[in-house]
C-alpha cells in the first residue's frame, strides 16, 4: 500500500515541466472521463478542443491531462516513469501506446458496398442504418454512397425509380428526397 502511494506521488514529468506553475487565472474545463475502453483518439480530440486556448502552453496540457482520465487510465498515468514525460506530445504518445487497443478502426468503403434493403424493413430503418455506417467511413464517398444507397433498394421501390429517373448530386439532396418518401411510407 505504502508503495503504492509513493509511486503515485512520484509524476512523469521533466523538471522543465514539473517546475512551471499553472496560470492564476485558468479556469478548468470540464472534460469527459476517459474509461479505458472508448476510442482515444476522440479522447485526445475532445480534451485539445476544450483546452484549445492553451494549446501552446505545454506545462498547462501536461497537468491539466490526467484530470480527463478515469480510474483504469489513471492507474496507466501512476505507473508512468518519474521524469520521462517532456511534452504533451510525448504524454500522448504514451497514451496512445497503452490504449492503442482502444482505437476505433474506420469502416472500410465495402461495409457500405454490402448494405442492402432487408425485405419488410421500412426506408426510414434502412436509410438510418445506411447513414450510420456511412458516418463511420473516414474518406469522402459520397458519390459512392449516393448510387449504393440506390442499388440496396429493391428494384420495384418507388425511390429507386425516382433516382433513377432523376439522379441526386449530392447526399443532401439524396436526404431530402428519402425525407419525402419516408413521410409517404409513414402516411
Amino acid at each position: 500500500m505504502s508503495r503504492a502511494l509513493t509511486q503515485i506521488s512520484k509524476l512523469p514529468f521533466t523538471s522543465r515541466i514539473e517546475v512551471r506553475r499553472l496560470l492564476r487565472q485558468f479556469t478548468q474545463p470540464t472534460f469527459t472521463m476517459y474509461n479505458g475502453k472508448t476510442d482515444l483518439v476522440e479522447h485526445v480530440s475532445h480534451f485539445n478542443q476544450r483546452m484549445a486556448v492553451h494549446s501552446k502552453n505545454e506545462t498547462l496540457m501536461c497537468k491539466i491531462f490526467p484530470s480527463s482520465l478515469g480510474p483504469v487510465a489513471m492507474r496507466w498515468f501512476d505507473g508512468l516513469k518519474e521524469g520521462s514525460i517532456d511534452s504533451f506530445k510525448e504524454l500522448t504518445r504514451a497514451f496512445r501506446s497503452r490504449f492503442v487497443t482502444c482505437s476505433k478502426v474506420p469502416r472500410p468503403l465495402d461495409s457500405l458496398l454490402s448494405m442492402t434493403m432487408r425485405e419488410g424493413e421500412t426506408l426510414k430503418t434502412y436509410s438510418d442504418r445506411y447513414w450510420e455506417m456511412f458516418n463511420e467511413i473516414d474518406e469522402n464517398f459520397d458519390d459512392v454512397a449516393i448510387r449504393m444507397f440506390k442499388v440496396g433498394l429493391p428494384a420495384e421501390h418507388g425511390l429507386r425509380k425516382s433516382l433513377t429517373r432523376k439522379p441526386v448530386e449530392s447526399v443532401h439532396q439524396l436526404m431530402d428526397r428519402i425525407d419525402k418518401y419516408k413521410r409517404v411510407e409513414e402516411d
